[in-house]
């Protein structure tokens, strides 16, 4: 800094960052704000291509730690990146020659949470099952290389949307490539009758899908509740229904849906209004072409 100023700086140790690599914000986990600093001034990484080939190359095969579905064990695990395959894939036994899984790289999505995984390294990866969303939790002992995975399935979707976007630009692909949640925690839910009594659930907002689990580290949704846009009548609402009954926590909130009212509690009223907020900022938006073939086909599970 000294020495350079800090726009030659950053002109000498970003001249060649690719498009898809995440460029961490103050928000982000230590690790990623650490990962980009240590690919810039300790390994050059963006001065010289050949040292981005871990995460750039279209393929990348190696272990990760995966918890398991029903036991909550981690357990070592052989993953496969495959640009060609257009897939992610992984193996339950080192020799085995069919996959566990197969995730398409056109619906994968992956988000770093070490305070939900217990890990430092802890990474989400959700990606569409039958058009339901069924999540992995994966880590790695090495920082980098947890790293490099993270921006390899970037790179995976960043060429993947070129190809399906031809005439997309850069800046217009960058922003669909991962996503963070819009926002996770607990609240309470009662079913479509409205007269069951309120379950404590573990809710995430990823995008227009509201999922709720039992447990955060569930592989699956107990069910999913698309969130629309004002114009095609979505709402929320403060509040619960006078006649509601059975809730434990006082802050309610509605669901408005063109088929039924979905019923929530909040413990708090700072969460209630955080949620809410979150709300809000889905149903303003208005909902893309691809959005209404998701409604569509969208199945809420009871």
């Amino acid at each position: 800094m000294a020495a350079m100023g800090n726009e030659p700086a950053k002109a000498k140790y970003e001249q060649k960052v690719p498009a898809f690599y995440y460029r961490p914000k103050h928000t982000d986990c230590k690790l990623l704000r650490e990962q980009w600093i240590r690919a810039r001034y300790e390994r050059n990484e963006f001065e010289f291509i050949e040292k981005q080939e871990p995460y750039s190359a279209g393929y990348r095969e190696g272990f990760l730690w995966k918890r398991g579905r029903d036991n909550g064990q981690f357990l070592s695990r052989k993953f496969i990146l495959s640009e060609r395959e257009g897939a992610l894939k992984y193996f339950n036994k080192q020799d085995a020659r069919d996959p566990k899984a197969v995730m398409k790289i056109e619906t994968l999505n992956a988000t770093f949470q070490p305070a939900k995984i217990g890990n430092p390294y802890g990474l989400q990866i959700t990606y569409l099952r039958d058009n339901s969303t069924r999540n992995i939790f994966v880590y790695h002992s090495d920082s980098k290389e947890m790293v490099d995975w993270f921006n390899a399935i970037r790179a995976a979707r960043f060429h993947y949307l070129q190809v399906a976007f031809p005439g997309a630009s850069d800046e217009e692909l960058v922003p669909k490539l991962t996503r963070s949640f819009m926002k996770e925690g607990f609240m309470e839910k009662t079913g479509p009758k409205h007269t069951e009594g309120f379950k404590k659930r573990w809710f995430t907002m990823d995008d227009r899908r509201l999922m709720y689990f039992k447990d955060p580290l569930d592989a699956y949704a107990r069910g999913e509740v698309f969130i629309g846009s004002k114009e095609n009548s979505y709402t929320v609402l403060p509040g619960l229904p006078t006649s509601t009954q059975g809730y434990h926590w006082n802050h309610g909130i509605t669901i408005v849906t063109p088929d039924r009212k979905f019923l929530f509690a909040c413990e708090t009223e700072a969460e209630q209004r955080d949620w809410i907020a979150a709300f809000q900022r889905v149903i303003n938006r208005p909902m893309r072409p691809q959005e209404y073939a998701v409604e569509a086909h969208f199945k809420h599970k009871p």
